[in-house]
């Protein structure tokens, strides 16, 4: 009976202690095409502008459910972008150097004649690096109000999430010159 209780131990000790030292598995060498970097993560805060806040993080997650490289995550306490609502003559605009730092503001009109997330995802863009480009269509979030309020499209189109990607792809992007972004173009074209 102890021989066989004693027979018993030793061959689960033989399990559990062969894997220990028969020493790593072989895996495939791993290339620079495998490695992805991680994404940069742009925190942002939408308490300044608490009307908006649900097209605010609306916004933000057609970016992240379109790009990789740049993560927009809501969180106050370490915000690099802000976001402000009011009234403004010039209407809505993005104050940034395109790196994720500066705020965006929300002109109380224009969010109530053209499509807020719209509105928020294209200021968005701004900060992410984008240029407006008024005169493209709706398909084109960075063609803003240019299209006219009937478009509603809430989505950065292929050739835009490309850029982003590529504007984001070596990582942290340093800070740059924070300046305003479409205050000489009239207010209905946001």
């Amino acid at each position: 009976m102890i021989r066989k209780t004693f027979l018993s131990v030793a061959a689960g000790a033989a399990l559990v202690v062969a894997p220990i030292t028969a020493g790593p598995a072989a895996a495939a060498p791993v290339t620079g095409d495998d490695v992805t970097p991680a994404a940069v993560t742009v925190y942002y805060d939408a308490s300044g502008a608490p009307s908006y806040a649900s097209q605010i993080r609306a916004g933000a997650a057609n970016w992240n459910a379109s790009v990789g490289n740049v993560r927009l995550v809501e969180n106050p306490s370490a915000a690099t972008l802000d976001f402000y609502e009011g009234s403004d003559p010039s209407g809505s605009y993005a104050y940034t150097d395109g790196h994720g730092n500066g705020y965006i503001f929300l002109d109380h009109t224009q969010m109530g004649q053209y499509a807020q997330v719209r509105i928020t995802a294209h200021e968005t863009g701004h900060a992410l690096g984008l240029p407006d480009n008024y005169s493209g269509p709706c398909s084109e979030l960075m063609s803003g109000g240019g299209p006219g309020t009937s478009c509603t499209n809430a989505h950065p189109n292929g050739a835009e999430a490309s850029r982003v990607e590529q504007l984001w792809s070596g990582g942290e992007r340093t800070r740059g010159e924070l300046r305003r972004i479409g205050e000489e173009v009239p207010a209905a074209a946001f």
